[in-house]
């Protein structure tokens, strides 16, 4: 019929289809082959190997790394910071390799350690030579290095010391003046003191504190009694 436009698409007058159309077989996107197997391309697996495995650590530098990493918290010892490189499987050949160099350039200085130590212990937790000596030992500082920052705590420091610390523990102190003696003098030796300087300065506190306190003060013989516990063994002494 004239005047009416011919129908376009897949009717009757649909033109033929092309070589490469739906009929035929799908083309491959221009730049990329298209695999023969069946095979996902090895870049594009999910479970494609990675090299990921990082080269083997110098055992050099793992220990330099544990050694900061424990003076970051607090100085140790060299005795300490071998302890903590054994820990880790350090050998020993490296392990002393790096703590001589530490020692050379002074990062590790068991005598500063000590000197420090005494004083920062005494002053904060008011400890006497003797736990001080013990504190040291467990650290592995040597005796000698020991003794010389010891020396720096002398005896009339210590017993002021110990004075200071059983006038604070009084003004809370409840029971019986014997009760209160006891349980003092029993304090101060735990923060190792001797028997001595512990008995007299009990003995001094509460004769000051009170007229009670001071008659059963005037009635303690704190030379008889630091002989005899002089005498006691640590598992035996009553005023712990």
């Amino acid at each position: 019929m004239t005047g009416r436009r011919a129908r376009t698409g897949r009717g009757w007058d649909a033109s033929p289809p092309r070589a490469g159309d739906a009929d035929g077989p799908p083309r491959p996107r221009r730049g990329r082959r298209a695999p023969t197997d069946g095979a996902i391309p090895p870049e594009v697996g999910a479970d494609a190997p990675h090299d990921t495995e990082a080269p083997p650590r110098d055992e050099a530098e793992l220990a330099r790394e544990v050694c900061l990493r424990q003076l970051a918290v607090r100085p140790r010892t060299r005795a300490e910071l071998a302890a903590a490189l054994a820990k880790r499987g350090i050998s020993e050949e490296v392990s002393a390799g790096v703590l001589d160099r530490y020692d050379e350039v002074g990062i590790i200085d068991d005598a500063a350690f000590a000197r420090a130590w005494v004083s920062s212990r005494h002053a904060g937790r008011g400890l006497a030579r003797r736990a001080l000596a013990n504190e040291l030992r467990r650290r592995g500082v040597d005796g000698e290095v020991a003794s010389e920052a010891l020396d720096e705590l002398d005896e009339e420091t210590e017993a002021e010391t110990a004075r200071a610390l059983v006038d604070r523990k009084l003004r809370t102190a409840r029971g019986e003046p014997d009760a209160v003696f006891r349980r003092l003098v029993g304090m101060l030796a735990r923060k190792g003191y001797p028997p001595g300087v512990a008995i007299r300065a009990v003995k001094d506190a509460l004769a000051a504190q009170s007229a009670e306190a001071a008659e059963f003060a005037d009635g303690i013989d704190a030379d008889a009694l630091a002989d005899a516990e002089g005498e006691l063994t640590p598992d035996s002494r009553p005023l712990d």
